[in-house]
């Protein structure tokens, strides 16, 4: 996803930027709090420590069908991603992006954020729409030096696995889902996971007992080898000798370890690695709101869906801490402005 991104070469970084709302995190969520703050009339800019648009969709889930936004059976994230930056395209939101906001302090009526590269941006209200966090995969202990040569942590694009032996480790969504991308793909899928329950989800579960893939479960991918690039895997399972299949590529499905980062330095209510917020959607701090996956209250429920909504809820209660006169309802998209 190309856009324009405020400069950080030579010393436009020592320039302070000033905005309404400023929005930390360019994924599903931040996005679309994106378009409905330029809906609201007020100038925004969006930080976010990856270099492109769309989140962990973009890093990670591009190919992946989407099913919980409503109105779309199904789309394909990078097809979410592009709706979703035209939408925000609407508000001409200033983009900081491969920066990681690092500190915050308080000017009487307004929020400065200051970004890992020297910049400054002051706001009115700050929303904080960062996801997991920066986020880097656990590794798989087999595959220490072959990252590259046929082992990944995401699979971006389908067509390089098609014709190959594929082996994935894990056994959560992203396991599955991959599974049942590159069955009708690859040569042959394999999946292999440690335990016999899956945390996936059971219609996809389902969906790949039905197919091809072959799901060996209470093992470990215990070595990799190969000359220049994967040749073939062992495969222990409890209580039998090592198996080895061939395969050119292996998937290491085995999550991620999330970092708040600086975020936990500011004085925010987190717990167990998400920020506390009410009813508005504001933090323990006043003209700190957040929305999304990193947002934890009773009842909570992490899809993307909900985040839109968390979205509108933060923008709008923004508008008001911005400007006590504004009403936090400001009548429905439908009827213009």
């Amino acid at each position: 996803m190309t856009v324009e991104s405020a400069a950080s070469d030579g010393k436009d970084h020592l320039v302070p930027h000033d905005t309404d709302v400023l929005i930390i995190g360019a994924g599903p969520t931040g996005l679309f709090a994106a378009y409905y703050t330029g809906f609201r009339g007020l100038r925004v800019a969006v930080v976010d420590s990856l270099p492109e648009l769309g989140g962990q969709i973009t890093a990670m889930y591009p190919e992946k069908a989407i099913l919980d936004v409503a109105g779309f059976p199904t789309v394909k994230g990078r097809d979410l991603v592009e709706g979703l930056v035209a939408q925000a395209s609407t508000a001409h939101p200033e983009y900081f992006l491969d920066r990681t906001a690092s500190t915050l302090r308080h000017d009487g009526e307004a929020v400065t954020i200051g970004l890992d590269d020297g910049t400054e941006i002051t706001a009115g209200a700050v929303i904080i729409t960062a996801g997991i966090g920066k986020f880097s995969p656990r590794p798989l202990p087999a595959g220490d030096g072959w990252l590259g040569r046929g082992m990944e942590f995401f699979v971006p694009s389908f067509q390089p696995y098609a014709g190959k032996d594929v082996v994935i480790v894990g056994g959560g969504d992203s396991a599955f889902d991959w599974a049942q991308h590159l069955e009708p793909v690859a040569r042959s899928v394999t999946l292999v996971h440690r335990r016999d329950a899956f945390r996936a989800h059971a219609r996809t579960v389902q969906a790949v007992r039905e197919s091809s893939v072959e799901i060996v479960t209470r093992a470990q991918v215990t070595a990799l080898r190969g000359e220049e690039t994967l040749a073939e895997v062992e495969i222990a399972v409890d209580g039998q000798d090592p198996v080895v299949k061939p395969a050119q590529a292996l998937v290491a499905a085995l999550g991620f370890i999330a970092d708040l980062g600086p975020l936990q330095t500011w004085g925010i209510d987190v717990e167990k690695r998400h920020v506390v917020v009410g009813p508005s959607m504001q933090t323990s701090l006043p003209r700190v709101f957040a929305a999304g996956d990193i947002t934890e209250y009773p009842g909570k429920v992490r899809l993307i869906a909900v985040g839109f909504g968390e979205a509108a809820t933060a923008v709008n209660n923004a508008a008001v801490a911005i400007d006590p006169s504004a009403h936090v309802f400001p009548g429905h998209s439908s009827e213009g402005t």
